[in-house]
């Protein structure tokens, strides 16, 4: 029985980095088709980069916000934030799989891993 759930978490795993991935390139293109009919025909100058906010629930009111108003770049964002977030979904799935299966080992490394992932998203360390 345990070996059922084991390959139906594998299938459902499967299934969520696949829909995942497809899913923000089908909403990274619809943005980038609705940018570039609006904005196709401009000249782009880009000199210096400069980063506007490092607050996550910023950047998510201002995606939300942008894609309210109909704005390619924000779509594109959010696809791009989607296809972060699907390997993401992945540990997540994964850690809930070896809980329900009481495997402690891989439990303690699928959170070292979370943990590792999260502090990145953070910004690091530094």
């Amino acid at each position: 029985m345990a070996n059922l759930k084991d390959r139906d978490l594998q299938y459902i795993i499967g299934n969520l980095l696949r829909w995942g991935v497809w899913t923000s390139l089908g909403i990274a293109l619809a943005g980038g088709v609705l940018y570039l009919s609006a904005h196709g025909q401009e000249i782009v100058h880009h000199p210096k980069f400069v980063e506007q906010d490092n607050n996550m629930l910023g950047i998510l009111h201002h995606v939300f916000q942008g894609i309210g108003a109909g704005q390619g770049t924000a779509l594109i964002m959010l696809g791009v934030m989607m296809l972060f977030a699907t390997p993401i979904m992945r540990v997540i799935f994964s850690l809930i799989g070896f809980a329900l299966e009481k495997d402690k080992l891989y439990v303690g490394i699928t959170l070292i891993v979370l943990l590792i992932i999260l502090v990145s998203v953070r910004g690091g360390l530094g």
